[in-house]
């Protein structure tokens, strides 16, 4: 009996001895790799891929232009945020043009925002009072990253990806005319033409001329019909409607717009009765049905200076940002915020 157990012991040994060089084995192979990856991952977690991050502010490569603050009136919190002025241009073309928009294009409408708040801070520096913008149509439409995470939901990363390369490219870059930040209109949708500056407002711009636009017929706003009762046309306009002694007479702008028309006995501009009527464009007919007038527009929009989907369509044939500004801003150049208002960074 005493073999048998010195062999049972032996065996045992032996066992026990397979199973520590397995575990040995085991551990070189699994743990210490793991071991030297898993600090480097725990880096890469620290510190994100710059390009990625948002807000675009704290990358440390953006230039100095971008120290430059925008005091942002938040109308609905009432409340005034500072803003970086990049940050603030991502928050702009975000909530102003569609994201999934050509890149060229959505380049060209950052340096439309970038221009109009540059204008709009130079004219108070001129006069020494404080600027302070607001978010809304007024001014410029505006969505920090909260507001634009609860817009955009799943599509969040992929969208603020493409809108903050698009800012990053143009970093302070803005457009102007004689040395002097522009007034760089922009709208969604054209009837085929740009407006000039003095058919819808009064002041006369020379780089805001009407351009042919054909690309936007492919815009899902090109056309629109509008059905008003009579009377809330009357309520609106202030005026008595009678067909049988109604004549409808009509004068047009260079780009094909109402410049003014006669509704009984009125004479009214093509802009008092969009904005009376809400009508998408002054480019419009009008006919009566029963209790109704119907009311076709072709455009959406103002008009003047840079159609949005005009501008996408550019962008889809191959024309970078550059070809965008200069055929609907006519006459200007691309300067940056530092050479063209030096006294914007120096006050800042």
């Amino acid at each position: 009996m005493h073999p048998t157990k010195k062999y049972n012991t032996n065996r045992n040994h032996w066992k026990m001895s397979s199973i520590t060089v397995i575990s040995v084995l085991l551990f070189t192979i699994l743990v210490i790799p793991a071991l030297v990856v898993l600090p480097n991952t725990f880096q890469q977690t620290d510190q994100p891929n710059p390009k990625e991050a948002f807000p675009i502010y704290e990358q440390d490569y953006l230039t100095n232009e971008d120290d430059l603050a925008v005091q942002v009136l938040r109308t609905e919190l009432d409340r005034v945020e500072s803003v970086p002025i990049e940050q603030y241009v991502v928050g702009v073309v975000a909530a102003e043009m569609p994201a999934d928009f050509e890149l060229e294009a959505l380049k060209a409408q950052a340096l439309a925002a970038r221009t109009y708040v540059v204008q709009y801070l130079s004219v108070a520096e001129t006069k020494g009072e404080e600027a302070t913008i607001k978010d809304t149509v007024q001014h410029q439409v505006y969505r920090n990253n909260e507001e634009l995470q609860q817009l955009w939901g799943n599509e969040y990363h992929q969208k603020i990806k493409k809108v903050t390369q698009a800012v990053l490219e143009t970093r302070g870059e803005i457009l102007t005319y004689q040395n002097q930040p522009i007034t760089p209109a922009f709208f969604s949708t054209s009837n085929g033409y740009t407006e000039n500056s003095e058919d819808y407002w009064e002041n006369e711009l020379p780089y805001l001329k009407s351009v042919s636009s054909p690309w936007d017929q492919a815009s899902p706003r090109f056309l629109d019909q509008k059905i008003i009762p009579i009377d809330q046309v009357e309520e609106a306009l202030d005026i008595n409607w009678n067909h049988a002694n109604n004549n409808i007479s009509t004068t047009r702008t260079e780009s094909n717009r109402i410049k003014t028309i006669e509704l009984a006995g009125k004479t009214f501009t093509g802009r008092q009765i969009r904005e009376a009527l809400e009508l998408r464009s002054t480019d419009f007919t009008l006919e009566q049905k029963d209790n109704h007038l119907i009311f076709t527009t072709k455009g959406y929009g103002h008009g003047v200076g840079m159609s949005q989907y005009g501008a996408n369509g550019m962008a889809q044939e191959g024309n970078d940002y550059r070809e965008i500004v200069y055929h609907y801003y006519q006459g200007v150049e691309i300067d940056t915020i530092a050479d063209a208002t030096p006294k914007l960074l120096v006050q800042n």
